[in-house]
């Protein structure tokens, strides 16, 4: 069967429009696979060391990543058998894939810095700051709807992650008295990235309606995260999708429109760094051409879903 013809029928033109013919056959193939269990290892609770340990003695076999020690590609067993160990349900893991742990390691957040994550439920990315400041960094984490909230909440203490606020507020709506030191903007978007060939329910939610809809949610977030990152802060924007309208041109309008008082300058991602300390990006990862220089974009494949990162630095 042709794997094109199982997804939805507008979905290949619009990714014409962003890549050549090779690139679309990529993501095509990679919608097409089925995505292997990861999950992160939650330092707040357990070390890395700890997590493999406790694999290795529940009988899961699994591997690691280049590019961060805390990943875990779990082999042989879908997601139900990891929430039956003692180890997830204690809080020692979080299943995440691993492209969602991109965002939160471009940060690069410190201990003592003020960081706000404005799309921030269910907590993934949350309690993987958290983890990576060692607790120690001040964090607002903000979603507008109540039970998301709830869940938001509760995986803030499984995992112990303290020093969160958690703020029941639309972030597009923020006061701009609020100031921090780095932002996270992982917007809602389509979904593009995610995309399962056969995958009906999905298929029902994704349409050109969400799209549109999801591109003006984008750019209210990301501008109002350039209004609220302080002198020299940083505002990390990411979407888990493979469409330059929901990527690329929604970090080129938001810089378009940025006050003149406000400087701005994309830096290139960085995730993992060379032997020698030099900034790279894991030859690993299937990486797709990005039409914003530095910007990554992330191919789906059997072990990465789609997904997008640019970093945003405040120069004044």
């Amino acid at each position: 069967m042709d794997d094109a013809a199982t997804l939805p029928s507008f979905f290949e033109p619009l990714l014409a429009q962003c890549y050549d013919a090779d690139d679309v056959r990529r993501i095509v193939e990679g919608c097409a696979v089925q995505r292997a269990v990861t999950l992160r290892a939650n330092t707040l609770k357990a070390s890395s060391q700890q997590v493999a340990s406790q694999l290795g003695e529940a009988g899961v076999q699994w591997k690691g990543v280049s590019w961060y020690d805390d990943a875990f590609v779990i082999e042989g067993v879908r997601e139900d058998r990891i929430r039956e160990l003692p180890l997830y349900d204690q809080g020692g893991v979080y299943l995440q894939s691993l492209s969602s742990m991109i965002p939160a390691l471009v940060l690069d957040a410190q201990p003592g810095e003020d960081i706000a994550d404005l799309c921030a439920a269910p907590g993934g990315k949350t309690t993987q700051i958290a983890a990576l400041t060692g607790g120690k960094a001040y964090i607002t984490a903000c979603e507008m709807h109540e039970p998301r909230a709830q869940k938001l909440q509760h995986n803030l203490e499984k995992q112990g992650a303290r020093n969160v606020t958690v703020m029941r507020v639309d972030a597009r709506r923020l006061d701009d008295f609020f100031s921090f030191d780095r932002i996270l903007v992982d917007a809602p978007c389509s979904g593009s990235g995610t995309l399962r060939a056969g995958d009906a329910k999905m298929f029902k939610r994704f349409t050109p309606q969400l799209i549109k809809k999801s591109q003006k949610a984008q750019q209210a977030l990301l501008s109002k995260a350039l209004m609220l990152v302080r002198p020299g802060g940083t505002v990390v924007y990411s979407t888990c999708s493979v469409l330059r309208d929901e990527n690329e041109r929604i970090v080129e309008e938001a810089l378009a429109h940025v006050p003149r008082s406000r400087s701005f300058e994309l830096k290139p991602v960085v995730v993992g760094s060379a032997a020698d300390g030099s900034a790279r990006i894991p030859q690993e990862m299937p990486v797709l051409p990005s039409a914003l220089e530095g910007a990554l974009t992330v191919c789906p494949t059997e072990l990465y879903e789609g997904f997008f990162v640019a970093k945003l630095h405040r120069i004044a």
